[in-house]
């Protein structure tokens, strides 16, 4: 027993300088980056599979049609993670405008259709080959979510627009133009019909502001309208917002009471979906009852592959499988705020901050909706739950952030010393660029640092 008391502190000692040695190598946020969305990749199709086997044979004969087109969509996320990664910053920046322009068009579209049909205007919210399903826009068989584009689109727009107004977003003036316009837009387009995917927008711009270093009684300012624009889109689905209908109960405001309340005084109709989630993680106990022995998903729990897959891996692979899932979003998040820290340019940090706020506040109102902690939205969670638009615009996403993992000083100094093979370069990814010389910081120069936090730290560096 002595010696197992002695050995304790020397292994800790081991394990600690090891990995501080494993996490002080040049791309390791490159490898941990790939590594975490990747193994939360695998485990998303893993269960996609075992939530969806059971009903895709009820229906198609086969258990494997509907993780045919998630892995058709895996697919299609990689080439955009391939390609993403190899486009240069400023490639990026410029395309930022035209994706946000293309989801700000066609959320128009989606609104226009689903607004002009509870009108009586229109039968059927379609308008030649373009169709319209709440969320979903369809050009024939073709089918898009506009909310997943306008994600992407907020992230390079904002941070170009953030980078290149600099130390100028100290004055109102300066974030009233136009950014504030293009969310109030959006928080309309998007908000009416989709109130998680407007909550996880806000959480990207807060996340982008507080990067360029913002002063916090802007964020003051913001909480407040952010909260009265929410109370009018929870209060528009009276009038027909989202799946709402007039002269039904508001369906957003009865999931806030839902949650508000103990789940022995809600009613079975009004809290199936989370009763039902619930009693999926209280099978599971801490191992699960196994991979595939759902018995939930047996059209027992609504958006089983999708909303609340949370809730499958909690009943099939217990405690331990959540804990790994939380361990790899928790690694994802820590890689992604890493790497902001440690790039150079301006619009490269603001942007891998705003792609790593906008997962992490994905995840955690979709875990917290599942579990209870949070009113339900509808979010799907990323990686894990089944869905085209939203895993092909995450893998892209993860591409932006290996391209910027690989722009870290370090990382590219290092891959310039020994740069890969040619056919790795135009296969993979290209060489970064390489940082500008290192300069003498006030520390070394024996200028004291300047106190307080600067308005906006975006404004270092050439944007």
């Amino acid at each position: 027993m002595a010696e197992d008391q002695r050995t304790r502190p020397s292994l800790s000692r081991q394990l600690l300088p090891a990995v501080h040695g494993l996490l002080a190598r040049p791309l390791s946020s490159y490898y941990l980056l790939i590594a975490s969305s990747g193994l939360l990749l695998l485990v998303g199709l893993t269960m996609v599979f075992s939530a969806t086997s059971v009903k895709a044979y009820a229906q198609h004969g086969s258990a494997f049609s509907m993780i045919g087109k998630q892995a058709v969509y895996a697919l299609l996320g990689l080439v955009g993670f391939w390609i993403c990664q190899r486009l240069p910053a400023r490639t990026l920046r410029t395309l930022g405008r035209y994706i946000l322009a293309v989801a700000v068009v066609l959320l128009v579209v989606l609104d226009a259709l689903m607004a002009l049909q509870k009108v009586k205007l229109l039968h059927e919210p379609q308008l030649g080959p373009v169709h319209a399903e709440l969320l979903w826009l369809y050009l024939g068989p073709v089918g898009v979510q506009p909310s997943e584009l306008a994600k992407l689109g907020v992230v390079l727009w904002g941070a170009d627009l953030v980078a290149r107004k600099g130390p100028a977003l100290g004055h109102w003036r300066e974030l009233a133009t136009p950014l504030f316009p293009v969310i109030g837009l959006l928080f309309v387009l998007v908000g009416y019909n989709d109130l998680g995917t407007m909550l996880v927008l806000l959480a990207l711009i807060v996340g982008l502001l507080w990067a360029a270093g913002v002063r916090l009684r802007v964020f003051a300012a913001l909480a407040v309208l952010g909260t009265a624009g929410i109370g009018l889109l929870i209060a528009a689905a009276s009038r027909g917002a989202g799946s709402g209908k007039v002269g039904e109960p508001n369906y957003r405001f009865a999931r806030i009471a839902n949650w508000l309340q103990p789940p022995e005084n809600c009613s079975i109709g009004a809290c199936y979906q989370l009763l039902q989630g619930r009693s999926a993680i209280y099978e599971g106990g801490w191992f699960g009852v196994g991979l595939g022995k759902s018995a939930l998903k047996w059209d027992w729990l609504p958006q089983a592959d999708n909303d609340f897959i949370f809730a499958i891996v909690a009943e099939e692979l217990g405690v331990v499988g959540c804990a790994v899932v939380l361990a790899l979003f928790s690694v994802l998040a820590y890689t992604g705020f890493r790497i902001a820290r440690r790039v150079q340019d301006p619009f490269r940090r603001l942007a891998a901050t705003a792609v790593t706020t906008w997962l992490v506040a994905q995840a955690v109102i979709n875990i917290g909706g599942v579990v209870g902690l949070l009113p339900i939205t509808g979010l799907p969670l990323p990686f894990i739950s089944a869905g085209g638009s939203a895993l092909v615009v995450t893998m892209a996403a993860i591409g932006i952030l290996a391209s910027f993992a690989r722009a870290e000083p370090d990382a590219a100094r290092a891959l310039h010393a020994r740069p890969p093979a040619r056919w790795v370069r135009l296969l993979w990814a290209p060489l970064p660029p390489l940082p500008a010389p290192r300069r003498p910081g006030p520390e070394r120069s024996g200028t004291p640092k300047p106190a307080g936090r600067a308005p906006a730290s975006a404004g270092k560096g050439r944007p």
